[in-house]
């Protein structure tokens, strides 16, 4: 490792190279690699002329507060086997953020395993995430259809009311013209849509079946999106159909909605729930980030808050809001809520849901006033990640 390390946008020749250096060190081929490269950036380590470290970043807008966010999304990084323990993978976050920032991105998404050195660089997770597990004959017996009709295929009506009930989460994607193509191609998906006879299309369900090893077939819920309690239940009872073929629905990590259909629905709560490793938040640009955002238009106040801009590095900043936006300046005012740059992107993106839950975190205040209005103002909308990347 005597030779310098550099950093490089990657050419066709680096785009190959970091293809093979993937599928060495995550021990199989990452596929998105290639099927992302012209919607992706990528960037990567180069030692001695060979990539070493690398990853993808895509520069799409999430929903916080029902307004489009422009988001740095960081996927399939990687370092080889022989360079690691040395902080490279930390480095290199630094440099795939660099030209996204660049674009225009205010925040960060990242979906990792090695949590620890995404906490090192600020990134919280907002919530967590879970996949589920439930017998379809449980469905069949515990939900029922009433009269919506079930059509196959998605269509414009379909996506937009996928777009119209993502900003009702915070976190979802506002998914470009090709991310639909990508997930469907990379995962073979099939959809469906639920309305009632003579109304517009209600809830959007996509699925993947594998055969199964022994008789009928796995089946895998990859998107859930319904506009009421009705509407899921017959999307539910629409899975339950499926008993004969296939034993458990599992819907994939992180792709049911945190509402308690399931909860209030099934008459035999033999549902489970495997934890994933969470979705987490940075926020890159305080200012922008807070003047993007949606914020509730009947709240009117001005909160001090002392903000961590680096470790041990200490901001103090007045939040207003007001109809409906928001703005944070530099202040002299000792702030009455003091927030870690982990903690600022959690309460961001609503994962606090009570004072409570907030002082439970670790968040200081000294004024209980100021802690219930701070944690009302994002507390609109729930943390929800359905999307991967």
């Amino acid at each position: 490792m005597n030779q310098q390390l550099t950093f490089a946008p990657a050419d066709d020749g680096l785009w190959e190279q970091y293809d093979q250096l993937a599928t060495r060190a995550y021990g199989h081929p990452i596929g998105d690699i290639i099927h992302l490269r012209e919607h992706a950036d990528l960037q990567v380590a180069v030692r001695g002329g060979r990539v070493v470290a690398g990853g993808l970043g895509l520069l799409v807008d999430q929903f916080f507060g029902g307004a489009p966010v422009p988001s740095a999304c960081l996927g399939d990084g990687c370092v080889a086997p022989e360079e690691r323990g040395d902080r490279l993978a930390t480095d290199m976050v630094t440099e795939r953020l660099r030209p996204l920032i660049d674009r225009g991105a205010v925040i960060s998404a990242i979906v990792t395993s090695s949590t620890g050195y995404a906490r090192r660089l600020g990134f919280e997770a907002p919530t967590g995430v879970l996949a589920w597990a439930v017998a379809t004959d449980d469905l069949k017996r515990s939900f029922a259809s009433e009269d919506f009709e079930v059509e196959h295929g998605l269509t414009d009506e379909a996506e937009a009311l996928q777009r119209d009930l993502a900003r009702q989460w915070n976190g979802p994607v506002h998914r470009p013209t090709w991310w639909t193509r990508w997930k469907q191609d990379k995962s073979n998906l099939t959809t469906y849509r639920f309305a009632r006879p003579g109304h517009p299309t209600a809830g959007l369900l996509s699925l993947t079946t594998k055969r199964h090893e022994r008789h009928g077939m796995r089946l895998a819920v990859h998107d859930f999106w319904a506009d009421s309690q009705p509407t899921a239940a017959a999307m539910l009872a629409f899975l339950g159909r499926h008993n004969t073929r296939a034993r458990t629905i599992t819907f994939r990590r992180g792709a049911l909605p945190p509402y308690p259909t399931l909860l209030h629905g099934l008459r035999h709560h033999r549902n489970t729930a495997e934890a994933w490793h969470p979705w987490m938040l940075r926020i890159l640009d305080i200012p922008e980030a807070i003047r993007l955002r949606g914020w509730p238009g009947d709240l009117t106040t001005a909160v001090a808050m002392e903000i961590e801009n680096e470790p041990g590095d200490w901001r103090r900043w007045m939040l207003q809001i007001k109809a409906g936006t928001a703005e944070i300046v530099p202040t002299h005012v000792e702030g009455q809520v003091t927030l870690t740059r982990r903690q600022l992107a959690v309460w961001y993106a609503g994962g606090y849901r009570s004072t409570t839950s907030a002082r439970m975190a670790g968040v200081h205040a000294v004024s209980e006033k100021a802690l219930t209005t701070l944690i009302r103002s994002t507390a609109q909308f729930e943390p929800w990640l359905p999307d991967h990347f």
